[in-house]
Formats: structure tokens, sequence, C-alpha cells
């Protein structure tokens, strides 16, 4: 547009100088050896313009000869360029899509059409191909060859930490993302894997300059970024406790102003001040984090805040968190547990069973059970309980890739991901219940009344000595199924009595019965089932 421009604008100019000549007619007179030349202003003008004109296409003319050579060679040069690329295009979308012998094709087409110096993506069309293919040796060669060139070297840290961790060899993995998070803090893959390095080794300062890194280049948000601080600080200050209380000290306190509602947190914070006898600052962080989510592990180190009150004081505290919660199950079983101890048993009762109807779960109806033991030992009642309590949901605990803990940890024991353990009920029951007979509830059988028409009792026969020989006959002779005919039916007994097809009982197909001699022997008037 721009160049249009500016030639309309000089041919305007030069429209506007003839005209100007037009209107001012004149004569140029040139002698030369003795010659004179004399010509109208306006026809040497053109004769100027005409000259100038042949000298700039004759100039042109000569350069684009002298040039033209080069001008051949990259004319060649471009077009092989092109169907290089062209061919690397066709690769990388057939490596995408999963077809190994097209990717292969079209990476030696491009090897012969480009030089891999001055195109890098060569290489990494070459190691997606041994992929595809399976050769996963000649991949990581390449990948690690990409390691000298430091454009591509990123490139090749990326591959052979995706082949590390397809092996499982998780050392190495992380020894590549290392690298590369030296390299490029704003890799997302490499910041994670190095942080999970340095967890799993306990280096929590290097954990949270990484985590200062993800943020500052904007990897992770703010709330995220404070969530994870607040994690490697309560690890820090749990790891602290015993060596450096001053330290820990800060940590835990410092995590949980990024996170009030962080019960871990919460938790490490008042035990480092509870050591130091700052009861006070550390009940209004428990209390900070009660308000924000109710927590056993909250409500029992403030309730043993002070390890000389006695069982009434702890009693009060629970009252107390009660207070501020209300009309939660976790509120009413912290009292439970403060009454049960100080043998309040109507109290501990009530807020039991309180909590059982706004939260129905195990560890409420153990409770109960605890307190039915205590005041009454009824053991029918205990066990009625218990068997209540094996059916019912399960308490919430800390729970990271299907391991239950009992206590929180920073990082997963299964796959060392940070921040992997949540406070939730487990999806599944360990365990199984074995059925005793002695734990069954003393209750009485009902009796059941015979039939109105017992079998006739045969007088038993008492056998004195029986020989071995005689024995096995008659055990033959009573194990042979003789079958039915019609001489049988004529041989039974004119007074004999009939039995009604809906008294027979239904047997199963493999079910041998009962003998009707034994039945008759064995049958009372009235029978137990047990």
């Amino acid at each position: 547009m721009i160049r249009l421009l500016a030639f309309l604008i000089v041919v305007f100019a030069l429209g506007l100088g003839f005209a100007w000549l037009a209107d001012r007619p004149g004569d140029m007179v040139v002698t030369f050896s003795g010659y004179q030349y004399q010509v109208s202003l306006m026809v040497a003008a053109v004769a100027v313009v005409a000259v100038v004109a042949a000298v700039m296409i004759l100039w042109w003319l000569l350069k684009s000869l002298w040039n033209s050579p080069y001008t051949i060679s990259r004319y060649f040069r471009v077009r092989r360029r092109d169907r290089g690329y062209q061919a690397l295009s066709t690769g990388m979308i057939a490596a995408g899509a999963g077809d190994g012998a097209l990717a292969r094709k079209k990476t030696k087409e491009a090897a012969k059409l480009i030089r891999s110096d001055q195109e890098p993506l060569i290489h990494l069309l070459e190691a997606q191909a041994s992929l595809l293919e399976g050769d996963h040796e000649g991949a990581r060669q390449k990948f690690e060859s990409m390691l000298d060139d430091p454009e591509m070297r990123l490139l090749g840290l990326r591959g052979l930490y995706l082949e590390a961790e397809r092996l499982g060899d998780r050392n190495a993995a992380r020894h590549y993302a290392g690298r590369a998070a030296v390299m490029a803090p704003q890799l997302a893959w490499a910041a994670e894997s190095t942080l999970e390095e340095l967890t799993a080794r306990g280096d929590w300062d290097g954990a949270l300059k990484l985590v200062d890194a993800q943020k500052a280049t904007r990897q992770i948000e703010r709330d995220a970024a404070n969530r994870r601080r607040a994690v490697l600080l309560t690890a820090k200050a749990q790891a602290l406790a015993d060596s450096d209380p001053a330290a820990a000290r800060t940590a835990a306190i410092e995590a949980n102003k990024l996170r009030p509602d962080f019960a871990p947190a919460a938790v490490a914070a008042a035990t480092a001040l509870f050591k130091q006898n700052d009861v006070r600052k550390g009940s209004k962080i428990l209390e900070a984090a009660w308000k924000a989510e109710p927590h056993p592990e909250v409500a029992e180190l403030y309730t043993h805040a002070r390890p000389g009150d006695a069982v009434l004081d702890r009693l009060n505290r629970a009252k107390k968190l009660q207070e501020m919660k209300k009309n939660h199950a976790e509120s009413s079983m912290t009292v439970a547990r403060a009454a049960l101890d100080a043998q309040d048993f109507s109290t501990a009762r009530r807020e039991a069973e309180a909590a059982i109807r706004m939260d129905r779960r195990e560890g409420a109806y153990l409770l109960l059970a605890d307190i039915e033991e205590a005041e009454t030992g009824d053991q029918g009642k205990v066990r009625q309980l218990l068997s209540r309590a094996v059916r019912a949901p399960r308490d919430p605990a800390w729970v990271a890739d299907g391991v239950v803990s009992e206590r929180w940890a920073p990082v997963s024991p299964i796959t060392g991901r940070l921040d992997a353990f949540e406070w939730r009920a487990p999806m599944e029951r360990l365990g199984q219940l074995i059925d005793s007979h002695e734990d069954a509830p003393d209750v009485r059988v009902p009796v059941i009344e015979a039939l109105a028409k017992p079998a006739r009792e045969r007088p038993v026969e008492v056998i004195d000595e029986i020989r071995p020989a005689e024995a096995a006959a008659k055990d033959a002779e009573e194990d042979h199924v003789r079958p039915i005919t019609a001489a049988a039916f004529a041989a039974v007994p004119s007074d004999a009595e009939g039995v009604e097809p809906a008294e027979e009982l239904a047997r199963l197909p493999d079910d041998p019965g009962v003998d009707p001699d034994e039945e008759a022997e064995k049958s009372p008037r009235r029978f137990r089932l047990f």
C-alpha cells in the first residue's frame, strides 16, 4: 500500500513538472564540436527523462545477468527446503497419529532435504519415530545427543524424564527434572517432580524456595501457593519440634497465618506454644481452627491444653468448644468423651446419642459402648452397640491414595505427592467381621410345637454284638436303594396312615433326607431348635 502511494506521488510530481514546462515555452541550445543544436525545453526534458530511464533499465539488466547464478541456485535451494519442511510437517502429523512407518519415512526424507543442524525438529521427529517403533534405546540415545545442543537441551531432558518415568526409575526421573528446573523454573513438569524430590528428602527450605519461584512465574495461583507453603511449613515445624522449638514455632505460626482453617497447622502451632507455656495464644489458634472446621485433633489438644487440669475442667473446656460450634456431631463427641472421663455418664450418653442422630458413624457407637460398659456393665447392650458400630459408616480419617493414616503427613507414602492426605471417610472398610457364638446375645429361643400326629414309635432293639461280616452286609443292604414296583404297593397294609402331600417337606436334589426310623426315635412331643 505504501509503495503504491509513493508511485502515485512520483507520477503526479512528473505530471506537474511537465505541465509547468508546457506553460513556460523556451529553447535550449547546445554547442558541441562546432555544431549548434537547438531544441525546445519540453523536448529536452523528455530526452533527459528517457536517457535516465534507459540507464536504469540497462543497469537492471546487467545486475540480473551478474546475479543470475546465485538467483537460480537460491530458487532450487528454497524449493528443496520447502519440500523438506513439507516432509517434516507430514512426519510430525504421522507421529502424532501413531503411524510409525510413515513417520520414519518422512524423517529420512526430511533429513536428506534439510540439514539437521539447521532444523532441530528433525531430531525430535526421529526420536518420536523410534518410540513408535518400540526402539526405546535408540530414542534415549537421540535424547542424550540433544543435551549437547543448548537449543534442544530442555527437549532432551523432557524425553529422558518421560523414559525414566516409563521404566519406573523415579530417581533418574527426578534427576532430569531437577536439571530442567535449574535451567527453566517455569516448566511445570520439572518443578513438580523436583518438588516431590525435595519433600521426599525432607528439604523443606528448598521446597519453599521452589514454591516461591512457581508463584513468581505464575505457574500456580496465589491460593494454591499459600496452601503449599502452609503444608511445607507445617511439615518443617513437625520436623523441628524436638531439635529446634523456636524455629518450629515460627514455621507453625506462619503456616497457621496462611491457612487458619488447616487443622495440622493449627495443632502444630498450638503445640509449640503450649511447650513454651503460652496457653492463651495457643488456645486462640485452636478456637479459630475449630470455628472454621471442627476436628478431633483440635478438640483433643484444646481439652488437654493444661496437663494439670482436673477432669471437670476438661469437661468445661469441651463444653466451651461446643458453644462455639453448636449442632455439630464433633462437638457432641468431644463433650461425650470429656464427660466419660469425668464419670458424668448421663451427659456422656446424651451427647453420644445426639452425635449419632446428627451423624451416624462408627466412633459414636463405640463411644456409646464404652459409656454403657463403664456405667452398667451390661455386656449384651455393649455387644449390640459394637455390632451397630461395625455396620455404621467409618469415621473420617487422613486418607491418601488408598492409605488410611492415624496422623497427617505432608506427602503420600505411595506416590510422594505433596498435600495428598485429605480428612474424609475412607471408601472401604478394612478387615473382616468374624462372628462367634460366644458373642451372640443370650436370648430365649422360642419353643415350636410338634405335629398333631407324631410318627409311631418303634421299640429299640439292643444289639449286643455284631460280627464284621454281618455289619458290612447290613450296611450294604441299607445303602442299596430298592426300586418302587407294583408289588411293593400291594404289600402296604390296609390300615396304614396316608400322608398328605402338603405335609411333606421339600428337599433339595442332593439332600439325603432323614431315615424314618431315626426320625421316629428322636421326635418328642416338644423340641427346641438348639
